[in-house]
């Protein structure tokens, strides 16, 4: 028999309808009950693709007599982190407040006003290894709601206080300058790892927002070894293209084998923008290999990107994409390319993993038939059983989408990514809407639950980059509203910066402020950074002033942790930078907008149009010079003349 997650659309949720625990979704149903019943609420978080979360459940809450302590003890809450960071957020904080560590799955035991007063993340069916079991946890957290509810209560207030974290930040005194972001930049260089790549030690994520930063201060050395080294490992799908989360080494040689839409999207527009700034082919091979393996494998029909692919393929993690040189032989059916195969991708008889290989870029001369070898190998792959596809649609993802995929077709001609781009945004913005207009969360045949700062911020900067792509003023007049809704819903007027949710969202234990890059870019950098770029477009400081917020809260903080801070220096860079307004003006604009992003320019705004009436200040006024096409370049408040010719429009913009 079903539980009460039959009825959500969230594959994690859906994942646990059948388990016999009386699992309630996040709401008022489930709290109303807490509060009748003097229970204790078990909120227990975890999303589609985590491994350990499918552990604990074929471990704990499968299992009948598990869930009937549960049920008798606690109402139990199953939330999935993808569709609800607002609950997750506030539980992770005080997970690693009171363990010194977090991840997933979390399991947090709250009061019915929603104080937590236990919190952990996976615990096993028997006690091993120093942590106890699931029912030893469970009955001594029943015993303690019932032995010391009074201290469990008395707690509540001090503990929400804390957990309201960077809500209750003021602004810093101290002035923005550009010697903090050469502070940043040294910092990231004493952590770097010289020998592998990256930042620090095992676990490795992709740091995709501190190569943009690096990128963006002109930083070469860094930026270049840690996307060879991370193209050339095993969290790099040799075979489909695409990456893994994370890497459990140092070495970037084996994945934790899920595939997120986020860190593709941000990891292909960082490998585009390696290869603008570095000339090497291998990135730019990986940037479109990652696009196309989105294309092929996430892209729903409606032109929406699903969130992820699991760790595991029929309960073992990773089976779908490692190889035995006798699987490899069979697929390739060749001696010769399966000699070449050996070679190419670091095969051995022991293999790197479990006795299989994950494949690398071994090293070794590129076979000649290297697209034929890769195919096959596919085609074969293909016929596995499939990691479990989370089709949910989120709002803030299909925007990182969006906006590599708008980038990346304007910069490489390919007119099937900004296709795709349009697609994806027409998608958001008419699917992703409830009836009043306002922006959705997340989709999966019907759009619920009310979209957070993220959703907006990255649509934001997303609709900027897409505008910036095609000319079409559509973008910018639907980033421009979408700025005004952040002003409106969620600005902090007194100390700055902008809450998670918006003004009228559902009362939670507090109202916070999703600031570090975790590892996605926070929502406060994402959206100052889409603040400044539109004030740039526009002349209109509302939108700086706005912007200023979350810097003046955060650079002080973000200089000296550059890692969980990368976007917010970001947007630090571009306000501190002398930035150049550019606006075409003509019929055919191909060869000026060619020159403008032929190179990584990352201080720069672009505008296009045909002249006349315009939706976008920077376009006003203006229009072709002796009836050809034209360039205007502004900058600090001064503008050249007009060019007409691209070569001298290249010469400007790099003097």
């Amino acid at each position: 028999m079903s539980n009460r997650l039959a009825e959500e659309t969230s594959p994690y949720l859906l994942q646990h309808c059948d388990n016999p625990v009386d699992w309630y979704p996040w709401g008022p149903e489930a709290l109303g009950r807490a509060r009748d019943e003097d229970k204790p609420l078990l909120v227990s978080i975890g999303y589609s693709a985590c491994h350990w979360c499918h552990v604990m459940e074929r471990e704990s809450f499968e299992d009948p007599e598990v869930a009937a302590l549960m049920n008798d003890r606690f109402v139990s809450i199953k939330v999935d982190r993808e569709e609800r960071p607002d609950v997750d957020s506030i539980y992770m904080e005080a997970c690693q407040a009171m363990t010194g560590h977090g991840g997933w799955p979390l399991n947090a035991f709250i009061t019915p006003d929603q104080v937590p007063f236990y919190v952990g993340t996976y615990f096993p069916p028997d006690a091993r290894q120093g942590m106890p079991s699931w029912t030893m946890v469970l009955e001594a957290v029943a015993e303690a709601w019932n032995s010391r509810r009074e201290e469990i209560v008395a707690s509540g207030e001090q503990v929400t206080r804390r957990l309201a974290g960077g809500a209750l930040l003021v602004p810093s005194a101290q002035p923005l300058e550009p010697a903090m972001l050469e502070a940043s930049v040294a910092l990231l260089r004493e952590r770097f790892d010289e020998e592998h790549g990256g930042f620090g030690g095992a676990p490795k994520f992709p740091p995709a927002s501190a190569i943009e930063f690096l990128l963006r201060r002109g930083e070469r050395e860094m930026t270049a070894a840690t996307l060879r080294a991370m193209a050339c490992g095993g969290i790099y799908d040799q075979i489909g293209g695409g990456f893994a989360r994370y890497a459990v080494d140092a070495r970037w040689l084996v994945p934790h084998f899920e595939k997120m839409l986020y860190d593709n999207a941000l990891l292909a527009r960082a490998y585009l923008h390696g290869w603008q700034v570095h000339e090497d082919e291998l990135f730019r091979e990986v940037c479109e290999q990652t696009l196309d393996w989105m294309l092929l494998e996430l892209r729903g029909e409606e032109g929406g990107f699903c969130s992820a692919l699991d760790a595991d393929s029929d309960g073992v993690e990773g089976s779908f994409y490692v190889w035995t040189p006798a699987e490899l032989q069979a697929a390739l059916a060749d001696d010769q390319l399966y000699r070449e195969a050996l070679e190419w991708f670091g095969v051995t008889e022991r293999g790197n993993f479990e006795g299989s290989n994950i494949l690398t870029r071994g090293g070794g001369a590129t076979p000649a038939r290297l697209a034929e070898i890769r195919a096959k190998l596919y085609a074969v792959r293909a016929d596995r059983v499939w990691p479990g596809l989370d089709d949910k649609r989120l709002t803030a993802w299909n925007a990182l989408a969006i906006t590599a995929l708008a980038e990346a077709g304007s910069v490489l001609g390919r007119s099937d990514y900004l296709d795709a781009a349009v697609a994806c945004a027409d998608f958001v913005l008419t699917r992703l809407r409830d009836p009043e207009g306002r922006l959705l969360r997340t989709w999966k045949g019907e759009a619920r639950l009310a979209a957070y700062l993220e959703d907006h911020a990255y649509l934001l900067e997303a609709l900027l980059v897409l505008y910036e792509a095609t000319f079409d003023e559509r973008w910018f007049t639907e980033a421009r509203s979408l700025a005004d809704t952040i002003l409106a819903r969620f600005a902090d007027p007194d100390r700055g910066g902008f809450f998670e949710t918006a003004d009228d969202h559902e009362q939670l234990l507090t109202r916070r402020k999703d600031l570090e890059d975790h590892p996605i870019p926070s929502a406060n950098a994402s959206a100052a950074y889409g603040l400044l770029r539109l004030a740039a477009l526009t002349g209109e400081h509302t939108y700086e002033k706005a912007a200023l917020g979350p810097l003046r809260l955060l650079h002080e903080m973000a200089a000296q942790h550059p890692q969980a801070f990368s976007h917010l220096l970001q947007a630090i860079d571009f306000h501190l930078s002398p930035t150049r307004e550019v606006a075409l003006l003509g019929s055919d604009l191909g060869s000026l907008a060619a020159a403008v992003r032929e190179r990584f320019r990352p201080h720069l705004v672009l505008a296009g149009g045909a002249g006349g009436e315009s939706a976008v200040p920077l376009l006003e006024g203006r229009g072709e010079v002796d009836g050809q096409p034209a360039a205007y370049v502004c900058e600090n408040f001064r503008c050249l003349r007009p060019v007409t010719d691209p070569a001298e429009l290249t010469t400007l913009l790099d003097g």
